[in-house]
């Protein structure tokens, strides 16, 4: 079968007939090389000891070789192996494509945006998409022609998605049919815009829509730029520590060096090896860096068959357990909580599944302990998997290895291969020993390139000596097992997400009413934290609650909103340098 006919075949089966979307380690003796280009250094059956003199902290578990792999060369090297078996599958419409046509798509993809589209390598192209199986085609064939990608939550709102892709630059933007109406208002406030692409939809010439079965079906032809493994090829936007949200550059090598890492065996359910067919079920967006390298790249790199759904519900999720029977589930921690308290989950559902991956937060002994009653299962039937990291980290930086002590549960884990950190001090800051808290540094081949357009917040970041001040206060044990205790930073995580007070602060700002306003995270059993605003007023004016709180939910997305409520103060408690005391505010936050 020619590859025309097999692309024409394959999108009859998916694309044309969809169904909409829209609503919808065991213990280790000797090493395995894997073909992954990892080397790793140590003996893993018998685990160095840590040093605990030393205060600058290294991987127990060795080192990677860091290579000239570009993104996209790795992920999809191995393909070839499982070229006919399930690569992404949408477990709400049933769509899916193999291994080794998607491959193919990604090739034509890449063709069609430069050699149609007239997109050039380093141009930034901006994605409006949940989880669907087409989204590693889009983002893959745009980092194979040279460009540059950032993605946007589909659910902000057209001023927070104008905001990134003007900073970006954004030339093009890859979408659905329901966020088409968001594309087409962002796409009028772009310079140089050269079209919108379509997943799921025809050419419209005089839109500029470019439909991407169109794209692909074409065969269009076009000389692929060589690319360099320190080329930025994504930038997500991340508040980092502090203030508006950033725009995060990413490069080849930080992206595959964090895929190499947590490919070390000892991490790994099969000491490294591929191609063992698992079936994975995700949620965490692809949108974010979690869900695009730590949960999309990393199992396509491992022949994985990856499920997902463009919306939780948690019918569909039922209906996810039971049809694709996964042995590996990744999630934040309201997901396993709903895992382990809803009603509808039940046992039968959650026999298949072997190990639960836990990112964004980290989870407890007994939120585990529920849901192994839930399943009844035991610790060792079912492997609980924590990590830590960030967008500026791409994003790993610490995990459990696949077989750890119970008692460590709650830890964020060991440092990956490759990777340093230290532990300062708040007040003194001179680098600490076990047991002692302060602020987490991190260094090592994934941390990010620096912030777009931003030097004085890359250099606020990452010092002079490659130190990513993580903004988050830690400490690790006497085996280096690594707890996050507090922030340090401004960030409140809702269910997972990043929200910048500095971005509520600036939408309340533009209140005429207002004289100032702090807006913090406040403690809630479901999403972890809410925000809450402390506003003052200006002299002889008057604003209700409720008008302060629709201004917010009108500009930023739901997760945004003020579900902490609002509170009338009359002065934002400051320090001398008129910092706001963002810690007082939580504690009278807390008591109301």
């Amino acid at each position: 079968m020619s590859h025309i006919k097999l692309l024409r075949d394959c999108f009859s089966r998916n694309l044309l007939n969809r169904k909409p979307c829209k609503e919808s380690v065991r213990k280790l003796n000797t090493l395995r090389f894997v073909s992954n280009g990892s080397i790793f250094t140590r003996n893993f059956g018998t685990q160095t000891a840590p040093d605990l003199d030393s205060k600058v902290l290294n991987s127990p578990w060795g080192e990677i070789k860091v290579g000239n792999e570009t993104l996209t060369e790795y992920v999809f090297s191995d393909y070839e192996l499982w070229a006919d078996k399930p690569s992404v599958t949408c477990g709400v419409s049933g769509r899916s494509y193999e291994y080794g046509m998607l491959r193919m798509m990604v090739e034509r993809c890449a063709m069609a945006l430069i050699g149609h589209m007239r997109l050039s390598p380093g141009d930034r192209i901006g994605l409006i998409l949940p989880n669907i199986p087409e989204f590693p085609a889009l983002i893959h064939g745009a980092i194979r022609a040279g460009l540059i990608v950032t993605f946007a939550n589909p659910l902000y709102t057209a001023e927070e998605v104008r905001r990134q892709f003007t900073d970006c630059g954004v030339k093009s933007i890859g979408t659905i049919e329901m966020f088409m109406p968001l594309a087409q208002e962002v796409s009028k406030s772009l310079k140089d815009y050269k079209g919108t692409i379509w997943i799921g939809g025809e050419d419209d010439k005089a839109k500029g829509i470019f439909g991407l079965r169109s794209l692909l079906m074409a065969d269009h032809k076009a000389d692929l730029p060589k690319l360099n493994c320190d080329d930025v090829c994504l930038i997500p936007y991340s508040s980092g520590t502090t203030g508006m949200p950033k725009g995060v550059m990413l490069t080849h090598k930080n992206l595959v060096s964090n895929l190499k890492q947590t490919q070390c065996p000892k991490i790994m359910k099969y000491e490294g090896e591929k191609g063992h067919g698992d079936v994975i079920l995700t949620v965490p967006p692809f949108f974010h860096i979690y869900g695009f390298n730590a949960v999309l790249n990393y199992n396509l790199t491992l022949g994985y068959h990856v499920v997902s759904m463009p919306k939780f519900t948690p019918e569909d999720y039922i209906k996810c357990l039971v049809e694709y029977k996964p042995t590996t589930l990744f999630v934040v921690p309201s997901l396993l909580a709903f895992l382990a308290t809803h009603p509808s989950v039940k046992k039968e559902h959650l026999q298949s599944v072997e190990t639960i991956m836990v990112g964004a937060a980290p989870t407890t002994d007994s939120m585990l302990e529920k849901f192994l009653l839930k399943c009844e299962k035991t610790k060792d039937e079912i492997k609980l998997l924590q990590g830590y990291g960030m967008t500026e980290s791409a994003p790993v930086t610490l995990m459990t290895p696949y077989i750890y002590p119970y008692n460590k549960v709650g830890s964020v884990g060991q440092l990956i291969p490759s990777t340093q950190a230290r532990i300062v001090s708040l007040t003194s800051m001179e680098s600490l020993g076990p047991h002692k808290s302060g602020e987490l540094y991190l260094r090592g081949p994934q941390v990010m390139k620096g912030y777009w357009k931003n030097e004085t917040a890359t250099k606020q970041t990452v010092d002079s000596e490659g130190w990513l001040h993580t903004g988050d206060v830690a400490y690790y044990d006497e085996d280096q097992y690594f707890y996050i205790v507090d922030r340090t930073k401004e960030l409140i995580k809702v269910k997972g997400n990043q929200v910048s007070p500095t971005e509520i602060e600036s939408v309340i700002m533009e209140l005429p009413e207002v004289a100032d306003v702090a807006v913090v995270g406040i403690p809630d059993a479901l999403a972890g934290e809410i925000p809450k605003a402390f506003v003052v007023l200006k002299l002889n004016h008057i604003l209700t609650e409720k008008q302060i709180y629709d201004v917010v939910a009108q500009k930023l997305t739901k997760y945004k909103h003020l579900e902490g409520g609002v509170a009338f103060l009359q002065k934002i408690p400051r320090n001398a340098a008129g910092k706001i005391l963002r810690n007082e505010l939580r504690v009278l936050g807390s008591k109301k």
